[in-house]
């Protein structure tokens, strides 16, 4: 009894985890065939009102029926048959409407996508097995509506048709997949040979390497983009240009309101093909019209073979004018735009040159970039293209590898030294403009900037006050530059010279120079305030004791105030232990207020906590001093 209440528990979990399993294949199934039937449904309502508005229809509900099933097939790129034509011919019709594929690709993306979705109390699906099921489930509606358009007047070759409906459904599905699992990084496949797996992960596996690829991709994907949209202006302005042929074109097609909505609709699916085009005709090798005809800025090739369609009626016809070759700034801006995205990433704006990518690293990922839109442009050359029947007909819209060459040439070309001299210009020297050029400090090199010490890690945060446009000159060693000396204007001169922020800004380049650190940034700026007071001897006294606190650093400071004050002598420096006395703290505290403006509130002093008091003689030695002298600055 109790070794069967023991093994009760496992083999009821075992079941549910079963049930579990197979509740969540049938469901990811189910997913797939209901996105399927959600776009098959969609064309069918469309063309059922079509159907039922049309005053003289062809066929019955079934024929309908038929023709959007063949719709549906066609957006997947399977490419249809129409048996009944004039001559007796069976004329193919391949030419996929582009807008028309989205509705389908992007219903399977989001099965797959959800289908990833943890439910609670059910397995979770792996990827491979979302793709599987979703695309299972997608592909029995699609052999359903391939059978069913059989006897219609759209039909699709069987054969045909299995080898390419599943490619956009698993395309699609794989998509969505990944992108549920957080679009992680695909790995190396196993079947490449070691030294190509080697060379791969030195290179574009590595994380310098994937980020390179990923702004190639983004730069190659917004110049793909410029070129369509390019070319979309380049059909309305010719639409424009050719108004009353496009609509001679489109009132002559249908009489009725309702065919005429149903040639508006299959214009609107076909404008993506027609951006397509006219992104081919301004790259150069431009489109084809028929086996016997070709339309390129330079003119058309040839008779063209044109069926009556509102945009086939914005073909240009004749020689090329200037107007036609100006279509040719199209691939001039998607060339630009990888530059612009390119050096975006690899050479910031105000960046330094030891902060941006090499020369040699910008050129090969813009050139990668070019190498990504001629792809894409390849691409959507092929599936915006096909046969609108037999014969003349047979060849209809760009040529995939002719449009993709150009493509690359053209973004090539344009990109990579675009991409360079933007990154030139990008990391130059600036200087500040608020300065004359005779008063400007000197510009400094890349070797200037590799230093260990300098302003920045002198006294940091201390520049807070410059000027967004002021780099500092170095990254240490002392090469740093100084500013250079200018007069004082009336404010200043009324409180006794410069004042206290370029005092500071000059004992702090100063400073960045020795080995002292902050602390020489802390002298030499007591020093330059000692020096912009304008006060007696007493503010002097303090530059100087200032001086001697920080030996090495200190000299450099001492440089720094005979830049400001060409009849400086310099003196020996005092003790240490004269920088804590209370005369000279209480110079430096009035040095300071008088170069302040009276800006500086007059409040009681207290000991700093940096710096303590030497042991006084009055109280034996106990290191407390009652009388407040003044705050060390």
């Amino acid at each position: 009894m109790t070794q069967l209440t023991e093994h009760s528990a496992p083999l009821s979990s075992a079941a549910a985890l079963e049930r579990g399993r197979a509740a969540t294949l049938t469901s990811a199934v189910l997913r797939g065939a209901f996105a399927a039937g959600l776009g098959l449904g969609a064309i069918a309502v469309l063309v059922m009102a079509m159907w039922i508005t049309s005053p003289f229809p062809d066929s019955g509900a079934g024929g309908a029926l038929r023709i959007a099933a063949g719709l549906w097939l066609l957006g997947h790129g399977v490419e249809l048959v129409r048996p009944d034509t004039l001559s007796g011919t069976p004329a193919p019709i391949g030419v996929v409407p582009l807008l028309l594929m989205g509705l389908p690709a992007w219903l399977a993306y989001r099965a797959a996508r959800d289908a990833l979705e943890p439910d609670e109390g059910r397995p979770q699906l792996t990827g491979l097995g979302a793709v599987c099921t979703v695309s299972g489930g997608y592909l029995l509606v699609g052999a359903s509506a391939v059978l069913y358009a059989g006897g219609g007047a759209l039909t699709a070759h069987p054969l045909r048709a299995a080898l390419t409906l599943p490619v956009l459904t698993v395309l699609s599905a794989a998509a969505g997949a990944w992108t549920a699992h957080g679009c992680p990084r695909l790995p190396l496949p196993q079947r490449l040979p070691g030294a190509v797996r080697r060379a791969l992960a030195r290179t574009f596996w590595t994380p310098a390497g994937r980020r390179g690829v990923a702004v190639a991709g983004r730069s190659g994907a917004a110049a793909c983009l410029l070129l369509v949209g390019g070319g979309a202006l380049l059909v309305g302005a010719s639409l424009v240009w050719h108004g009353d042929p496009a609509h001679t074109s489109f009132v002559q097609l249908a009489g009725d309101w309702s065919g005429r909505v149903a040639v508006l609709l299959l214009g609107l699916a076909l404008v993506p093909n027609a951006a397509v085009w006219g992104a081919a005709y301004g790259l150069g090798p431009g489109f084809a019209l028929g086996t016997t005809a070709t339309a390129t800025p330079l003119g058309v090739v040839g008779t063209p073979a044109l069926p009556s369609f509102p945009l086939l009626a914005a073909v240009p016809d004749g020689p090329g004018t200037p107007l036609n070759w100006a279509a040719a700034g199209v691939p001039v801006v998607a060339g630009l735009a990888v530059a612009w995205f390119t050096v975006r990433v690899a050479a910031p704006p105000f960046a330094l040159r030891e902060e941006a990518w090499s020369a040699r690293g910008t050129a090969l990922t813009a050139a990668l970039g070019g190498v990504v839109c001629a792809g894409l442009t390849a691409v959507l050359a092929g599936l915006a293209g096909g046969p609108l029947g037999s014969g003349r007909l047979a060849a209809f819209g760009p040529v995939w590898w002719l449009t993709g060459a150009a493509a690359l040439a053209w973004t090539v070309a344009l990109g990579v030294p675009a991409a360079l001299l933007l990154r030139l210009w990008r990391l130059r020297e600036r200087r500040p403009k608020d300065l004359p050029a005779a008063e400007q400090p000197p510009a400094t090199g890349p070797g200037a900037a590799s230093g260990a010490g300098g302003a920045e890690s002198g006294a940091p945060g201390g520049a807070w006050w410059r000027m967004p446009w002021r780099r500092p000159a170095g990254r240490g060693g002392a090469g740093a530059a100084a500013p250079g000396p200018r007069a004082p204007s009336e404010e200043e001169e009324a409180i006794g010279g410069l004042d206290i922020l370029d005092a500071l800004d000059v004992a702090e380049a100063g400073a960045g120079a020795g080995p002292g650190g902050s602390a020489g940034a802390a002298a030499g700026g007591t020093t330059g305030a000692g020096r912009t007071s304008g006060a007696s001897g007493a503010g002097r006294t303090s530059g100087a004791s200032g001086a001697g606190r920080t030996g090495g650093a200190g000299s450099t400071g001492a440089g720094a105030r005979e830049a400001i004050d060409p009849a400086f002598e310099p003196y020996d420096f005092l003790p240490a232990e004269a920088w804590h006395e209370r005369g000279a703290r209480e110079a430096r505290w009035a040095a300071f207020k008088e170069a302040s403006g009276g800006l500086m509130a007059d409040f009681p002093a207290t000991p700093g906590p940096l710096a303590p008091e030497p042991p006084s003689p009055r109280k034996g030695g106990s290191g407390t001093d009652e009388d407040p002298g003044g705050v060390t600055p």
